[in-house]
C-alpha cells in the first residue's frame, strides 16, 4: 500500500470516471459505474459510508454482482462475496516504447472478431461498447485478428493498458510485447504514464512486465459482491 496522500492510482476507476471518462459516469450519490456495456468497473469512495453501500445497490439493483477492485475494508450485512483474487498494479519505470508498422488500429467494426478473441484467450471483462475507452491495437495474420491490446481505464495523467492477448496459434512470437509496446508509445505521446493490473499469481506475465520496463506500485484485490435481494429502504 502506498503511505501519505491518497495517490489517483489508489482508487483508478473513481479518478477516471471524475475525469477524463467523466462523460461515460453513471452516478447516484457518491457512486460511480461505467455503463454496464462499457465496462464492469465502478466507483466508490475512498471509505464508503452506509449511504454510498444504500446508492450502489440501488443502482446496481438487487442481487447484481458488482465488482469492488481495491477495496480494502468490510462489505455490509446482507452483502456476499462472491470473487477475491490478489493483484498487482505496476507503472512505466522505463519502457523503450515504440511504434509498430505491422499493428492496425481497431474501431467499432472490429467489435464481433475482438470479442471472439477475447473468448479464445480470456484476459478479462471486454464488453461491446470497451473500445470505447481508448484506443485499441491488434495484429492480424492471413486477415484474421490474433493478438490485441488497448486502452480502460483513464486516470488524469495516467492510462490503463488493458485486453492484452494473443491467440493460441501464434503465441511465442513477441507480439503482445510489441503491442503493449506500441500502446504504451501512444500513451506516452500524449504526456501521459502506462500503468496497468495483473494478477498477483500471474507472474509469467508479471516478469514480462517487468523485463519490459515495468515496476511493482502496489499490490491490490480484484473482488466482487452480491447485492442483497431485498435491500433496505432509502436513506432520504
Amino acid at each position: 500500500m502506498t503511505a501519505g496522500a491518497p495517490h489517483v492510482l489508489d482508487n483508478p476507476a473513481l479518478a477516471s470516471l471524475t475525469g477524463p471518462h467523466a462523460h461515460f459516469a453513471e452516478k447516484r450519490g457518491r457512486v460511480l459505474r461505467y455503463p454496464v456495456d462499457v465496462s464492469p468497473w465502478l466507483a466508490m469512495p475512498d471509505a464508503p459510508d452506509v449511504d454510498d453501500w444504500a446508492d450502489l445497490a440501488a443502482l446496481a439493483g438487487p442481487g447484481a454482482e458488482v465488482p469492488l477492485t481495491a477495496y480494502a475494508g468490510q462489505v455490509p450485512e446482507g452483502w456476499e462475496i462472491t470473487f477475491h483474487v490478489e493483484g498487482v498494479q505496476l507503472v512505466d519505470d522505463g519502457l523503450s516504447t515504440a511504434p509498430d508498422p505491422e499493428v492496425v488500429r481497431l474501431g467499432p467494426a472490429d467489435v464481433p472478431e475482438i470479442l471472439g478473441l477475447i473468448e479464445r484467450t480470456r484476459p478479462g471483462p471486454f464488453l461491446p461498447r470497451t473500445i470505447e475507452m481508448g484506443t485499441y491495437l491488434g495484429i492480424r495474420r492471413d486477415g484474421a485478428l490474433v493478438a490485441m491490446a488497448g486502452e480502460r481505464l483513464h486516470p488524469p495523467g495516467w492510462t490503463e493498458i488493458s485486453a492484452v492477448c494473443t491467440d493460441a496459434a501464434v503465441r511465442g512470437q513477441g507480439l503482445a510485447t510489441r503491442l503493449i509496446l506500441a500502446v504504451a508509445h501512444g500513451i506516452r505521446e500524449r504526456g501521459e504514464t502506462p500503468f496497468l493490473h495483473t494478477g498477483a499469481k500471474n507472474t509469467g506475465a508479471i516478469r514480462l512486465y517487468e523485463s519490459l520496463g515495468f515496476r511493482l506500485r502496489r499490490t491490490t484485490a480484484f473482488l466482487a459482491a452480491r447485492v442483497p435481494e431485498r435491500l433496505p429502504e432509502a436513506v432520504s
